[in-house]
């Protein structure tokens, strides 16, 4: 007999196309039910348009041309009415809730609770946040850091939210406290990308424009779902396909998004059958993505063999290095086991290399999926073998394409938000500002958890996000901000992290994006990298919720003045302009002379990217070939392996909604995804609830609660949501050289509950 869910969750039909008609009636009833039809308008109106709001969403690039009916997607809209809507928490708000009675409550109840509007602060043994002044607030603050024994016992960690401007000044601050403790979310989610591209082509971005996709002659997709957390990079797919491009998916789960594309802004998407995205969906089994790789190329270098000319040897010669070393490692694997590996039928591989072989300009875009693993590092490196083979770096319609998450978190790297500076970066700190800077490496995320959970780190800064949901190891990630001496979070609105506070707990509501920095000067603009590179100006268009809102900027330099007591720099006369913080970072960072003035020419500018024109900035001067490994299989006594996921109403830990349509789930999160054949063998039924349990170094984490779902994904593969399976992540296990979370490829068991 079944053992149902009291409240069952919906499992309906899942859809096998993205966006069209539906999607526009979805983010019209959020957006609309979230602030008044006028102010809705005003804020759409300028989207991602020309002296515009930059989306507090993806960073994904914009077009030069924009689209006059609207340059947004439906999570788009929803970041917007996430963060604009007209609802506030009031002090009022928090005298009613305890901090016990808030833990009860779900992610997205708390962030519809409405815009904080004070800052607010808890000390040990208090049951509710109060209102503080933003005097007393600062003082704490700045209290706090100046009587820790040493600087390396605060940690400050940075959204990829936060403005560049509030970046660069953040890390000045940090770095002249004596510091490098500035882990970011790059940390967690792409750190295994710029690791693994400045290894291999010497800068750790990626190297194609907005305008090579429709140059390109086959796109590869690995890991990523862009239907859900990238939706207008489904245009430019479908521009890439009406130009003749093919495009194969490697992705354990199908997703709708790449299948089928329905775009709301023509006919076709409207009343047609939209545009056919996948030509191949190579459904991997979970890091198996090296195994494919490696057949793939083995396939290319025996149709060599045969006298077929379909590798670039002009470009290996001239610009890279040690291609006999990867040749000498593939010759070590066996063709049949490596397709075996990947669980994809030998067909697939065979006429997926076929493809490659055939195309000369290729473009490899990635997401999560190939990052979140303890191999991360090597998936990415083996991405950029097979583009070095084909000499597909460096030219138009071809390179790499990681896609970012949150707006800015390629800018906020750029601006120095980095737990380990290059020299170079901290020598042009020093000679820029005159001052000793810190040296040695700071932690990451993954040993900032470890320090506060061991008491080697006393004090939390975190400039936007919501650590306690997007850490791995929940319980251990709480434990460690509760072990701390001060917990500070700069926010727009409540969430997890709030409740899981230090001796003292601060939070210090801030600007969002949509809104206006009116400082002394006048209003101000700030600025953004998407994800290809391309910095540009973002400008608010509402009226602040609250008059006592402080922007991010404002926010650093009043800790800074209230903890650099003897400082030479002016924090606060820095903030009354941004045209003031933007000039030293004109100074500070290269590829940013003359900020100010390249900032109002149109559409921004390109940074520096030696790689998009085939220079690698290498110790050799050439891109390097380098041998990896295929990922590993599951530790003993486990028989799944899982991977955490994002739902459609959901952006990073921002929860939207309880629905994930384009996989047929409505009204809630606790879901497995499962292979039917899997479900038959453990002898279970669609919505049967289970536990998924691990073992890793010698610490059992398990998961109650889930309702099981018949999805297709490869045998012996399981999907989740997170935040709510971060439990079953070990702090422990993270990627060689990157330390990125590896929440994609995490060891579980089943247990059927009732």
């Amino acid at each position: 007999m079944s053992n149902k869910h009291p409240k069952e969750i919906t499992f309906t039909k899942v859809p096998d196309a993205a966006a069209g008609m539906k999607a526009v009636g979805v983010s019209s009833k959020m957006i609309f039910g979230a602030m008044p039809i006028a102010k809705a308008m005003k804020v759409l109106n300028k989207l991602n348009q020309e002296k515009g709001v930059d989306c507090p969403g993806c960073a994904w690039p914009d077009p030069d041309k924009r689209s006059s009916l609207g340059e947004y997607c439906e999570n788009g809209v929803k970041a917007i009415a996430e963060e604009a809507m007209s609802k506030t928490a009031e002090d009022a708000f928090f005298s009613k809730h305890t901090v016990e009675e808030m833990m009860g409550k779900s992610d997205y109840w708390l962030g519809q609770q409405g815009r904080l509007t004070m800052p607010m602060i808890i000390r040990k043994g208090e049951s509710h946040y109060k209102a503080v002044s933003w005097k007393e607030a600062f003082d704490t603050i700045g209290r706090e850091l100046c009587g820790l024994d040493h600087p390396d016992e605060a940690i400050f960690y940075t959204s990829g939210r936060t403005s560049n401007e509030a970046a660069f000044l953040y890390q000045l601050f940090v770095r002249k406290f004596g510091t490098n403790n500035l882990p970011d979310c790059s940390n967690m989610c792409h750190e295994s990308s710029g690791v693994g591209l400045s290894e291999t082509v010497g800068i750790g971005k990626g190297s194609v424009l907005l305008e090579d996709f429709e140059k390109a002659d086959l796109i590869l997709i690995f890991g990523q779902n862009p239907g859900t957390n990238h939706p207008r990079m489904l245009s430019s797919l479908e521009k890439a396909k009406e130009k003749g491009a093919k495009v194969v998916v490697i992705n354990p789960l199908k997703e709708a998004g790449l299948l089928r594309f329905k775009n709301p802004q023509n006919i076709k998407g409207i009343l047609g059958s939209g545009t056919k995205i996948a030509d191949h969906y190579l459904q991997v089994s979970i890091n198996q993505d090296i195994a494919l790789l490696k057949a793939w190329m083995k396939i290319l270098l025996n149709k060599e063999e045969k006298g077929e000319k379909v590798l670039d040897h002009s470009f290996i010669e001239d610009k890279t290095i040690q291609f006999e070393e990867l040749k000498a490692d593939l010759a070590t694997y066996q063709l049949e086991e490596l397709i075996e590996r990947t669980a994809l039928a030998k067909e697939e591989v065979y006429e997926t290399a076929e493809r490659i072989a055939k195309s000369k300009n290729i473009i490899a875009c990635w997401a999560m999926g190939l990052t979140q693993h303890v191999n991360g590092v090597d998936n990415i490196r083996e991405v950029v073998n097979l583009l070095l083979m084909k000499g597909s770096i460096g030219r138009p319609g071809a390179g790499t394409c990681p896609v970012r998450g949150h707006s800015n978190v390629q800018g906020d790297r750029t601006m120095g938000i980095h737990e380990r500076p290059k020299k170079a970066w901290i020598d042009k700190l020093q000679d820029t500002f005159n001052f000793a800077a810190p040296s040695s490496h700071g932690y990451n995320v993954v040993e900032s958890i470890a320090a506060m959970r061991d008491r080697k780190a006393k004090v939390f800064v975190a400039l936007g996000g919501n650590f306690v949901a997007a850490a791995p190891d929940t319980p251990v990630t709480q434990q460690a901000l509760e072990n701390c001496k001060l917990t500070v979070h700069i926010s727009t609105k409540l969430n997890r992290s709030h409740l899981t506070h230090g001796e003292i707990g601060l939070i210090l509501p801030c600007l969002g994006r949509t809104d206006k920095h009116i400082q002394k000067s006048g209003v101000q603009f700030v600025t953004v990298e998407n994800s290809m590179g391309i910095v540009h100006p973002s400008y608010g268009v509402l009226a602040p919720p609250s008059p006592h809102l402080k922007s991010e900027p404002e926010i650093v330099a009043s800790m800074a003045a209230a903890t650099l007591k003897e400082d030479d720099i002016n924090w606060l006369e820095l903030v009354e302009d941004y045209d003031r913080i933007r000039d030293l970072i004109a100074k500070a960072v290269k590829g940013f002379e003359d900020y100010n003035k390249r900032l109002r020419e149109k559409n921004g500018f390109e940074l520096p990217n030696g790689a998009r024109y085939g220079e690698f900035h290498t110790p050799s001067k050439k891109a390097v070939f380098t041998v990896n490994k295929a990922g590993p299989g599951k530790p003993d006594g486990h028989k799944y392996m899982m991977m955490t996921i994002r739902s459609h109403d959901q952006f990073n830990t921002t929860i939207y909604g309880l629905d994930d349509r384009y996989r047929g789930v409505l009204n809630g999160r606790m879901v497995v995804f499962m292979n039917p054949n899997d479900m038959k063998k453990e002898g279970l039924e669609q919505g049967d609830i289970i536990s998924l349990f691990n073992e890793y170094v010698g610490k059992r984490r398990q998961v109650k609660g889930y309702q099981v779902m018949e999805y297709e994904i490869p045998i012996g593969c399981l999907a989740t949501y997170f935040p709510e399976s971060n439990p079953l992540v070990p702090l422990e296990l993270s990627a060689h050289r990157s330390h990125t979370p590896a929440s994609k490829s995490v060891a579980v068991n089943i247990l059927k509950e009732g």
